[in-house]
């Protein structure tokens, strides 16, 4: 998806290696079952180091990039990011006590607030099943703007989106032109581009960026292993099934399938440091 704003690209995605730096999250306060977590660095402008207490997780993590899923232990992390070469005796851009749940797939975002403020949110990424020939959407705001509407085929179909919240529904699998525009107008700040929504997956597209520096742009993330067998009801469990690629009509959002704005999204409890 090109970005309209600076003419940026929807960025697909390097991954980062984390098995060098997965020893780092070893020893959380309070070990359990273990929890699958990326995470994402939406923060424009700044190359930093997240740290896992004194001990460094990710170096040199460069904005726009989404890490491979890790499996950590269920507990709590003080997560700390810094510039470049600036931890762990510095002062963090972003400090948070994670609380990581046992048997989650979440992915953990450092991004800006609405007002341009550094912020680290979490956000538990729905692994339910999809019905057979459907796929699922999620988009989540994390970007320095105003709130948005979300459009498919030039149709609305999240509207209002702020920061830092999400939206989901259920779609036809296939291939939809999405872009993301001034809630209430048609000023188009991110897009349009083409997703390709494959059946049995959840498809997390993330805006970031500011808009005021005009570098807004999207990322996406692909979940798979959702598929339902055809004629199958949606248990809510995690799909082990590989996804298909099968392109289908794709038809709109359907309103009861969208869900409400963050709030029931969020089952990562993030606290602010005592620091």
């Amino acid at each position: 998806m090109t970005a309209r704003v600076a003419g940026a690209a929807l960025v697909v995605g390097t991954a980062v290696a984390l098995s060098a730096a997965a020893p780092a999250l070893a020893q959380p306060r309070a070990a359990g079952d273990q929890a699958t977590v990326s995470v994402l660095h939406g923060v424009p402008g700044l190359t930093v180091d997240v740290y896992a207490g004194d001990k460094e997780l990710i170096p040199d993590f460069k904005p726009g990039t989404l890490t491979d899923p890790m499996k950590l232990d269920a507990g709590s992390y003080d997560i700390k990011v810094f510039k470049d070469g600036e931890g762990p005796d510095g002062t963090p851009a972003i400090e948070k006590t994670v609380d990581v749940p046992a048997g989650a797939n979440a992915t953990l975002v450092a991004h800006l607030t609405a007002d341009g403020k550094p912020a680290l949110d979490a956000f538990v990424n729905d692994t339910s099943k999809v019905p057979a020939g459907k796929a699922r959407l999620t988009v989540r705001h994390v970007a320095a703007a105003p709130a948005v509407d979300v459009r498919a085929d030039g149709t609305p179909v999240f509207k209002g989106l702020e920061n830092p919240k999400e939206a989901k529904g259920e779609v036809a699998a296939g291939t939809v032109s999405a872009d993301v525009v001034l809630a209430g107008t048609d000023t188009v700040a991110i897009g349009p581009a083409e997703l390709n929504l494959a059946e049995g997956t959840n498809t997390v597209v993330y805006a970031w960026g500011s808009a005021q520096d005009k570098n807004l742009a999207l990322k996406t993330q692909t979940l798979t292993g959702m598929h339902s067998a055809p004629g199958g009801v949606p248990a809510g469990e995690s799909g082990q099934a590989a996804a298909h690629n099968e392109s289908l009509p794709l038809g709109a959002l359907s309103l009861g399938a969208v869900s409400a704005l963050a709030a029931a999204g969020l089952l990562l409890r993030l606290r602010a440091s005592a620091r």
